[in-house]
């Protein structure tokens, strides 16, 4: 039992990334839509590259979406309204008619006769204007030219110029008035009912809206039927614009088919298997390329998370609407990825992760080759992300790529530029713009939950006037100006070898923050003629020496120096001798034990690292110089430098011997510049 917790615990790591990568293929199965997928690629105006295609089963031909709506269109706009008469309105303005009448043609001014008459003529007049109903003359729509008047459950079709409004109420009460020859009460007969006429002729929604969606339901999806076994199209066929839509509508029966009960778990095996390759093949290579990434587990969940998140995104987005995939900031990824990491790595990545959408994209091969070479130019032109200047020139090559790859694609399979869907180049400038609002954002974000560190945060600790190096500058100016010199001489050589100049340049500033702790016993930092290693035996001396290292460790962890930054605290001096006072106690004592004057490691690990202690070495040496000439220089750049090679100290780290000479060169230069060697001129 015993043995075996031992076996899980020095495995645990190798435990954790299988897990891991179990866990990923279950989540990125689970994300993918349920739907089986058509076995042929096809697009307009190519050849179909298959033998030919037979029916295997009865299909109707579908419509297309443009089609559908556009007949639903013509329905709508062609759909004619229902009105409704209500009787009750009329029977309340009757009823209304009979007081106001008495009042406006009173027995004072008319005597019994004429009442009785012109109370006909009103009532004729009333029959008149509700025969067959009056509308507001306000709530018919525009290019409306027909209506259906529902009376006594039977709808009339009449034309909208002849609908009674109650805007021509005049009009009528004239005509009728004119026929009886009374056209001197009009103004009466107005006043009376322009006070008590109501239209009764109303709007009905919910009787029009029942139509309506009895007119929609009664489309047809469908454009004929294919019947089994017969041929859809031919080898080397080209793919017209009638084949394209019966091929659409195969691929569509085929897939709902495909994906029935009794083929459900075959399909989820087939996708595991595929997903389990694609991670599979990007944990190998990261093993076998990126050992040091592979043995960091925060790194490679890193990886995956970025995996799995834009794998979401787009199945996401697919499930909203699949024609809104190119919004998805697919380029983030690789930018990510440069930045925390490298280009080959951003690249193997970025296309694993296209390959895994192109199982479930519709014109997956559109989609992979936009993809693709939209990461490649992302990788190639990204750099400096800390410029803003640089991010919003390369999304800028990144979305002329997206825009140049749809037009191609567009010219392929339309002959021409017509048509030009500007809904799609508008979403490539929206894509544009979400990955310049988000990736800054997101690698801040990354740094803090991951523990990264990207070059933006490397700028922002190069300030000099940062809490840290400013408390350094004053403790312990001579460190703090040594710091300056090797940061320079360390971006030089970076720059050369193709290094992380950035890196080097801050793990230089910070790498002797520890001698903070005891200044006055470093020579750069005594300003008198008194030594204090002078009171101490040698073995304390080089304790005190040795502990700048573990001093500065602790200080960087305290203000929460990255990781990264620290591993140049940690190795710049390897596991080297501190020879001057392990010299001394031997002269003193007659023998000495190294381990007491010797760092603890470790060896660097980097081309950062090393260039590092090579650069320490060199700036910190060379202020023993006197009168120092051209050969000088070069003979004690390249003994300095010999004597750490030959000590093993770039064991660990994967930098080449012709690089160390190119470094060299590089220092030699610099430190003729530092002591501006120039020609001896005759007195």
């Amino acid at each position: 039992m015993r043995k075996s917790l031992d076996n899980i615990y020095k495995n645990q790591s190798h435990i954790y990334k299988y897990g891991l990568y179990i866990v990923s293929i279950c989540f990125i199965v689970f994300f993918f839509p349920k739907g089986g997928k058509f076995k042929y690629e096809y697009q307009k105006g190519k050849p179909w590259q298959f033998e030919n295609l037979y029916a295997p089963f009865d299909f109707s031909v579908n419509k297309t979406d443009t089609e559908i709506a556009r007949e639903k269109k013509e329905i709508i706009e062609s759909q004619i309204p229902y009105y409704r008469v209500r009787k009750a309105i009329e029977k309340s303005v009757s009823k209304e008619y009979v007081n106001s009448f008495l009042t406006v043609f009173d027995k004072d001014n008319y005597n019994r006769e004429q009442r009785i008459t012109l109370d006909e003529v009103g009532r004729e007049i009333l029959k008149v204007l509700y025969r067959k109903g009056l509308s507001s003359g306000k709530d018919v729509k525009e290019n409306t030219s027909l209506i259906y008047i529902v009376k006594n459950n039977s709808a009339q079709q009449i034309e909208v110029e002849n609908l009674p409004s109650i805007l021509q109420l005049k009009e009528r009460i004239n005509k009728v008035l004119s026929e009886k020859g009374l056209l001197s009460f009009e103004p009466s007969y107005f006043a009376l009912f322009e006070k008590i006429v109501q239209p009764n002729i109303f709007y009905d929604q919910e009787l029009s809206n029942r139509a309506l969606e009895d007119a929609l339901s009664k489309i047809s999806y469908t454009r004929g039927a294919i019947e089994q076994g017969d041929i859809i199209i031919s080898k080397g066929e080209v793919v017209k614009a009638d084949k394209i839509k019966v091929l659409d509508s195969l691929k569509a029966q085929y897939e709902s088919e495909l994906w029935s009960d009794s083929n459900y778990y075959y399909i989820i095996i087939g996708y595991v298997v595929l997903v389990a390759l694609v991670l599979m093949m990007l944990l190998l290579f990261i093993r076998k390329y990126r050992s040091s990434i592979f043995e960091n587990s925060t790194k490679v969940t890193f990886i995956f998370f970025n995996i799995l998140l834009f794998v979401f995104i787009t199945t996401l987005m697919l499930q909203y609407e699949e024609a809104y995939v190119f919004v998805v900031p697919l380029c983030i990824l690789p930018l990510i990825l440069k930045t925390f990491f490298d280009s080959r790595l951003a690249l193997i990545v970025h296309v694993l992760t296209v390959l895994l959408l192109g199982f479930i994209v519709p014109n997956s091969f559109e989609y992979l080759f936009l993809q693709i070479i939209a990461g490649v130019v992302t990788i190639l032109t990204v750099s400096e992300l800390y410029k803003r200047a640089n991010l919003f020139i390369s999304i800028g090559q990144i979305t002329l790529i997206y825009i140049l790859g749809y037009l191609a694609f567009h010219v392929i399979h339309e002959g021409n530029l017509n048509n030009l869907d500007w809904i799609t180049l508008s979403l490539f400038l929206l894509n544009g713009m979400i990955t310049t609002v988000f990736v800054q954002p997101l690698i801040y974000i990354y740094e803090k939950v991951f523990g990264l560190v990207s070059d933006v945060s490397l700028l922002e600790l190069s300030d000099t006037n940062s809490k840290l190096l400013k408390e350094l500058s004053n403790k312990a100016p001579g460190t703090f100006h040594h710091s300056l010199q090797v940061s320079n001489l360390a971006e030089a050589a970076a720059n050369e070898i193709g290094a992380n100049a950035m890196l080097v340049r801050v793990g230089a500033l910070y790498h002797d923050i520890g001698k903070m702790a005891n200044p006055t016993f470093f020579t750069e930092n005594q300003i008198t003629n008194a030594n204090p290693h002078d009171e101490l035996e040698p073995k304390d001396s080089a304790k005190i020496i040795i502990d700048h290292v573990i001093n500065g460790i602790e200080i960087a962890r305290k203000n929460k120096l990255p990781d990264r930054v620290i591993d140049f605290i940690r190795s710049h001096h390897g596991v080297t001798l501190v020879y001057y006072f392990y010299k001394k106690h031997l002269d003193l004592h007659g023998e000495a034990d190294e381990k007491d004057f010797r760092y603890p490691g470790p060896l660097p690990f980097s081309k950062e690292t090393a260039i590092l202690m090579m650069a320490d070495s060199v700036e910190a040496a060379s202020k023993s110089l006197k009168n120092p000439t051209y050969v000088i220089i070069d003979e004690f750049v390249d003994k300095i430098i010999a004597g750490q090679v030959n000590a093993n100290q770039f064991l660990n780290a994967n930098i080449t011997f012709k690089e160390i000479e190119i470094i060299k060169k590089v220092m030699k230069q610099k430190l003729r510049n530092i002591y501006h060697l120039r020609v001896e001129y005759p007195e």
